[in-house]
C-alpha cells in the first residue's frame, strides 16, 4: 500500500463531531498500551502522526486519521487501565458502544492483542460484543518481535482458544517494529472496504510465511 497522504482530522466524542464525507472507517480496539497508535504509524509509514504515549489511558476520544483520502483509521481509547476512574470508563464505554452500534461508515474493527499474553477479560468481552452485533473483525496479534519465532504458533493458539475465535475471522501476526504483517493487513483492509469483506483463496496463500494465520 503506497501512502500518498495521511493526516489527523479530529478527536471526536459525539456523533455530530464525526466526519461527514462518508469514507469507510476502520476502528482499532484494544487494551491500554497495546500499541494501537504505533500500529497506525507503521501502517502509514509515519513516525509520530498517531499520538503514542507511555502513559496508559491517555487516549480519551475517538481519534480520526484520514489516509490517502479514501479511508479513516479510528484509534479508540484503550480499555482495562485500572487507574482510570469508573466514571471515565463508563463514559468511554458508552461512546464506543454508540459508535460501533450506529456508525454506518464502520467497515471493520481491528482487535489488537499482545502476542506475549493471553487475551484479557476485557479483550474477550470486546470480541464477544463485536460478534454479537455481527461487526466485521480482524484479530491483529501484535508485538511478534518481542518473542522468539518458535513461540509464535503456541501464542497464536492461546489467543484463538481464549477468545473462542470464529474460524472465519482473519488473524494477522504483526510487528510495529519490523513491519511484519503490514502488507497483509493493508490487503485485508482494502479487500474489506472494496469487496464488502469477501475473501479469495489467494488471500491466505503462504499464510505462515506472510504473517497471516488462517484456518
Amino acid at each position: 500500500m503506497k501512502i500518498t497522504s495521511a493526516e489527523f482530522v479530529i478527536s471526536a466524542v459525539r456523533p455530530d463531531q464525526y466526519p461527514i464525507d462518508a469514507l469507510p472507517e476502520i476502528a482499532l480496539a484494544g487494551r491500554s498500551n497495546v500499541g494501537k497508535s504505533s500500529l497506525i504509524n507503521r501502517m502509514i509509514n509515519r513516525k509520530n502522526l498517531a499520538r503514542t504515549s507511555s502513559q496508559p489511558g491517555k487516549t480519551q476520544q475517538l481519534n480520526y486519521y484520514r489516509i490517502n483520502e479514501q479511508v479513516y483509521f479510528i484509534d479508540f481509547p484503550g480499555y482495562g487501565y485500572a487507574k482510570v476512574s469508573k466514571t471515565e470508563r463508563e463514559a468511554w464505554g458508552k461512546m464506543i458502544e454508540r459508535y460501533l452500534r450506529d456508525r454506518d461508515e464502520l467497515k471493520l474493527v481491528l482487535l489488537i492483542i499482545d502476542i506475549r499474553h493471553a487475551p484479557s477479560k476485557d479483550d474477550c468481552l470486546m470480541y464477544e460484543w463485536l460478534k454479537h452485533f455481527e461487526i466485521p473483525t480482524c484479530i491483529v496479534v501484535t508485538k511478534s518481535d518481542k518473542i522468539p519465532k518458535s513461540q509464535w504458533d503456541k501464542q497464536i493458539k492461546l489467543v484463538k482458544t481464549t477468545l473462542q475465535a470464529d474460524p472465519r475471522d482473519t488473524i494477522i501476526r504483526y510487528s510495529s517494529e519490523t513491519g511484519e504483517g503490514r502488507d497483509q493487513l493493508w490487503g485485508h483492509i482494502m479487500q474489506t472496504i472494496g469487496e464488502r469483506g469477501s475473501k479469495t483463496d489467494d488471500s491466505h496463500s503462504n499464510a505462515e510465511d506472510a504473517g497471516t494465520i488462517a484456518e
